[in-house]
């Protein structure tokens, strides 16, 4: 096994480069995928050519539909949504069409069509161009939204998303490009629907996803030396969820921390909040508790957006208020 390390980039490249070269039927479209910046569809084009990676218009509503109908056909698209605000302009396509149409017509056809969405604030990019979002598509029957937090995990996850036949959206922060992590050169895959325990703890279980998982455990070496161990679940998928690992861990901690970088309202931290009140109840000694960004436009100025961002400082007060 290889310890090597690559970004979190540098994972996705190569998840797409050795699916495309196993499967013809694996094509790429969307915003200047042919000379991607974040190097996760850099020198696909020099590969695979015009026929397999296309850059499309600015027009996300055609060029989602344009991959719905090419999956009915046979075919295994891969659309990258440049921002997942903008996927906002394609919802008939993608909440009506993608996730429906299996359903409609009985099985008779598949639609395997992966949608990559960037994702995540911390870079003062405005109100428009840094949600996160992933609540609203998990809510839609007939999508599988996937959300790795490193490159490992990205690498393994894509590889089992492309070769998923139903469509899906898989969630990439933008702050996680550039981060480094061990990835093996053997091809490996990662199940959907499997969660992982980051990290083992005895006094409160933390569910956190994509770039919080980091955040957690930024605040893992302070709550020690406060007397406080986390253990850190990542959901990895949150369609399909692994209920199982979280209310394991809920169960040998007792206590419950949900940090999450999607709005607070009907999120997927409620989701998870109603999983551990509907069938862990038993096990928790103190209330839930939801670490999240609150229901305000994310701030362009970049004081403003820290303040509303989930971190490190308050997973540390609110884990101290959850021991008191």
């Amino acid at each position: 096994m290889s310890n090597r390390e690559i970004t979190f980039g540098e994972a996705l490249n190569e998840a797409l480069r050795e699916e495309m070269r196993r499967d013809s039927r694996i094509l790429v479209m969307g915003e200047n995928v042919s000379s991607n910046y974040r190097a996760v569809t850099r020198g696909l084009f020099e590969e695979f050519g015009r026929d397999r990676v296309r850059d499309t218009p600015i027009t996300e509503s055609a060029f989602v539909g344009t991959g719905v109908g090419a999956a009915m056909l046979g075919l295994k698209p891969v659309v990258e949504l440049m921002l997942v605000d903008f996927s906002l302009v394609a919802m008939d396509q993608i909440l009506n069409q993608a996730a429906k149409t299996q359903y409609m017509l009985g099985g008779m056809a598949k639609i395997p069509l992966l949608m990559r969405a960037i994702y995540g604030a911390g870079t003062s990019s405005g109100s428009t161009h840094s949600e996160t979002l992933y609540s609203l598509f998990a809510h839609m029957p007939g999508l599988k939204v996937v959300v790795p937090s490193n490159p490992h995990d990205a690498k393994g996850l894509l590889i089992a998303s492309l070769r998923d036949e139903n469509p899906k959206v898989f969630f990439e922060h933008r702050l996680l490009y550039s981060m480094k992590g061990k990835v093996p050169k053997e091809q490996y895959i990662i199940p959907l629907g499997k969660a992982n325990v980051v990290k083992e703890g005895k006094d409160i279980t933390v569910v956190a996803t994509g770039m919080m998982v980091h955040r957690a455990l930024e605040a893992v070496e302070k709550l020690r030396e406060k007397g406080i161990s986390i253990e850190i679940i990542d959901p990895r998928t949150i369609v399909p969820l692994d209920t199982k690992t979280i209310l394991n861990s809920i169960e040998n901690t007792s206590k419950l921390i949900i940090v999450d970088e999607d709005y607070r309202n009907c999120s997927f931290s409620s989701e998870i909040a109603a999983l551990a009140a509907d069938e862990g109840y038993e096990y928790l000694s103190a209330p839930v508790k939801r670490i999240t960004t609150p229901n305000v436009p994310i701030p362009y100025n970049p004081t403003l957006e820290k303040h509303i961002l989930p971190d490190a400082s308050k997973i540390i007060s609110t884990a101290e208020q959850l021991m008191k």
